[in-house]
């Protein structure tokens, strides 16, 4: 019902099915290419990194659900003091 209510849709994938982890493999290379993109840029382990790239993923446009994943989950946009 709530997924219903919110317009989307729940897609469960099986373990071991490769068929079914695209979306999921397309969200890891995006987040590998950022902290990749960072460790390049700015030096030290891709862990110290996790936090802001976490931040700005959740917090960018993704067109399958038409908003940020901050905006989907809470409704607003995120305030930040980083413009």
């Amino acid at each position: 019902a709530f997924q219903k209510a919110m317009g989307t849709r729940l897609d469960m994938s099986s373990a071991y099915h490769p068929e079914t982890g695209g979306q999921s493999k397309r969200t890891i290379q995006t987040l590998e290419d950022m902290l990749r993109t960072c460790v390049i840029d700015f030096g030290n382990g891709w862990e110290r990194h996790l936090p802001v790239v976490e931040f700005s993923y959740n917090n960018s446009y993704h067109a399958s659900i038409k908003a940020a994943l901050f905006k989907a989950l809470y409704g607003r946009k995120c305030r930040s003091p980083v413009y």
